[in-house]
């Protein structure tokens, strides 16, 4: 298998997780190969993905150049988000966080680095387990981390200071999809009165949505909840979930720290040649 059937492979069976992830591993495998049929296969990989398609969109003319401006964006991004999301963090604080986000590891090292005190709860995010992920690269940094079932997120809600999430896509109306499951703690957090902050890259920002196009929600494989489910079950397993923007308190994206139809304007304003 060559480099670029093996990428899209491996975002097509979640061993490249993370939607900036994905979009880099996208756009390198764009930068082996850029004809028309490539574009539409790592277009059509993932379809909740927009970083991927506005990453593919912003390189495509020019993959050898633009390609490594594109990567650019979403490492330099990285740096800013940790930046302004670690001022959220305080000494003392109880962070509740579900599923894994690259964003969401690096606002914690950051404040880690800066010499807070802190400690974090996390979800183990079934059926593919990525909260497992979180936990292991925070036990790595030394971040004292508490790993609850997912049913038991209400109750590590309770007790935690702000809740941090990722994106993987977010709508002309502010509604923000990320990991199933993720409105449900969404309102949990609201009925504790918790701050709730979606940290994400700008370009997970859907365009086409502003066109009446709803966000696709993928529904990956029965197998992977349930393999071998009895005759007559059917088994829904919906990869994702939209937040709504009364549910978030800000985003914390590369532009700064916005409400979510605040950080629609910026994003618009910021990238008119993609948006």
């Amino acid at each position: 298998m060559g480099e670029f059937e093996q990428i899209c492979r491996d975002i097509t069976t979640v061993k490249i997780q993370g939607a900036q992830n994905i979009a880099k591993a996208a756009v390198r495998a764009l930068m082996l190969r850029s004809d028309r049929k490539s574009i539409e296969k790592l277009i059509s990989l993932r379809p909740t993905e927009p970083a991927l398609r506005n990453a593919i969109l912003f390189a495509k003319s020019n993959p050898k150049n633009l390609g490594p401006a594109a990567l650019s964006h979403l490492r330099d991004s990285k740096k800013k988000i940790a930046e302004y999301g670690s001022r959220k963090i305080e000494n003392g604080m109880k962070v509740f966080t579900h599923c894994h986000s690259s964003n969401v590891i690096e606002i914690l090292k950051e404040a880690k680095r800066q010499g807070k005190k802190f400690e974090v709860y996390n979800t183990e995010t079934r059926p593919l387990l990525q909260g497992r992920k979180t936990a292991k690269e925070l036990a790595a940094l030394k971040i004292p981390v508490t790993h609850f079932v997912d049913s038991g997120g209400r109750i590590a809600l309770k007790d935690a200071d702000i809740f941090l999430f990722g994106a993987d896509a977010i709508t002309s109306e502010g509604r923000i999809f990320n990991k199933i499951g993720t409105e449900m703690f969404a309102e949990i957090a609201n009925k504790h009165d918790t701050d709730t902050y979606c940290c994400t890259d700008s370009w997970k920002y859907d365009p086409v949505t502003v066109f009446g196009r709803k966000e696709p929600v993928e529904r990956r494989e029965a197998k992977e909840v349930w393999p071998g489910a009895p005759k007559g079950v059917t088994v829904m397993n919906l990869a994702f979930e939209g937040v709504h923007h009364e549910a978030v308190t800000a985003v914390i994206s590369e532009l700064g720290v916005h409400p979510p139809l605040v950080f629609l304007q910026e994003v618009r304003s910021a990238y008119p040649e993609l948006f």
